[in-house]
């Protein structure tokens, strides 16, 4: 497996909770960086058209076909590769990786890539931090996580030191560099705010000490059993 293939995951995972209407606690205020600038040009979310597209959403609503052709087009390798800035050939290379591996499978019906949920949760919690390890570095500014992302906020106390972050000049935080685990993740969670939790939850298991890792693995748990 590869980095990307776990951000990949998480998507999917994002998707479905978005598909089916999953609460959200965290929609109303989850960015670490300015909101106008929360979605780039890419291919929008299902956020985006509920939240940001009232006529659309409203011509959607008569049309059950177009509704449900509409939530497909979320899963072509096309939309995958626009919301998470994963290139199109990457996003095949790694949805085939994660078939292989047992972490997703095609949906019975539509064919459309399901994660598989407690094989993921699984994998995060005992294999992560091990396959794809990772340090604080240097101070800079950028996108809070871990433990220090809206997701875990008021839940783990940080004693003042530094922070980790994702490097990103847009970012409103300062902090010690984590390496995101693919390069595109600074794009990928402006499109989407549970996508931002749960990688940020999963660098609290990857980088956390004990405490931080408990906390951070029920939250993932939680999140990843509605998947």
């Amino acid at each position: 497996m590869k980095s990307q293939d776990i951000v990949l995951l998480l998507k999917l995972a994002s998707l479905s909770h978005q598909e089916r209407g999953v609460p959200f606690f965290l929609e109303s205020k989850w960015e670490d960086w300015d909101p106008q600038e929360s979605y780039e040009s890419g291919y929008p979310s299902l956020r985006l058209i509920n939240d940001h597209s009232g006529e659309m959403l409203a011509d959607l609503r008569s049309n059950k076909k177009t509704i449900e052709d509409t939530i497909l087009a979320q899963y072509s390798v096309r939309a995958l590769a626009d919301s998470t800035g994963i290139s199109k050939s990457e996003v095949s290379l790694a949805l085939q990786r994660s078939y292989e591996a047992g972490l997703a499978k095609p949906d019975r019906i539509n064919r459309i890539p399901r994660v598989n949920a407690n094989a993921l949760s699984e994998f995060i919690i005992y294999g992560l931090k091990y396959v794809f390890p990772v340090k604080p570095a240097e101070i800079t500014r950028g996108i809070a996580t871990a433990w220090a992302a809206p997701v875990l906020q008021g839940q783990v106390m940080s004693a003042g030191e530094l922070v980790p972050v994702w490097p990103d000049a847009r970012g409103h935080t300062r902090g010690q560099a984590i390496t995101p685990l693919f390069k595109s993740v600074p794009y990928a969670v402006r499109l989407d705010p549970r996508l931002y939790s749960m990688l940020a939850l999963t660098d609290a298991v990857r980088i956390g000490q004990s405490r931080e890792r408990k906390i951070a693995i029920e939250n993932i748990s939680a999140m990843l059993k509605d998947a």
